[in-house]
């Protein structure tokens, strides 16, 4: 299989939620809301699809600072494609936008907690979440 990956390319909102439907993210992101896609998308720091006969089949999108960590907040490729190793070189190449200390976080999909210790990630069992409409008490 020839894939090709490119690393922050012009990605619309529409593309992007077409592959996070494609995958099983899209079950846990804001696919109705363009405005949150759009933003999303824009404000990512580092962004890499791979692509196969012209369709992208796989993104990886990230927030980070370069030198101290980097969040991986969208890892998805189209369930056709999974076990292919896509995944994989999706986080590669992120790793390799990095400084050698930068470190990659991610919050795991239910159904991928078994794939990241296989590949090489570290459980943390202390990640802690806050919803924009939740108050401090």
């Amino acid at each position: 299989m020839n894939i090709e990956y490119k690393l922050n390319p012009k990605l619309t909102a529409s593309e992007f939620i077409d592959i996070l439907n494609r995958s099983t993210l899209g079950e846990r992101r804001p696919v109705d809301d363009i405005e949150c896609i759009d933003g999303m998308l824009k404000n990512a720091d580092i962004t890499i699809v791979a692509i196969y006969n012209k369709k992208i089949i796989g993104v990886a999108r990230s927030v980070t600072d370069y030198n101290y960590c980097c969040y991986l907040s969208d890892l998805a490729v189209d369930k056709k494609y999974q076990k292919h190793g896509i995944g994989k070189k999706l986080i590669d190449m992120t790793q390799k936008q990095l400084n050698k200390k930068c470190k990659i976080i991610l919050l795991s999909a239910p159904n991928a907690t078994e794939y990241y210790p296989k590949i090489g990630f570290t459980q943390h069992a202390s990640a802690w979440t806050l919803a924009r409409d939740k108050k401090l008490t």
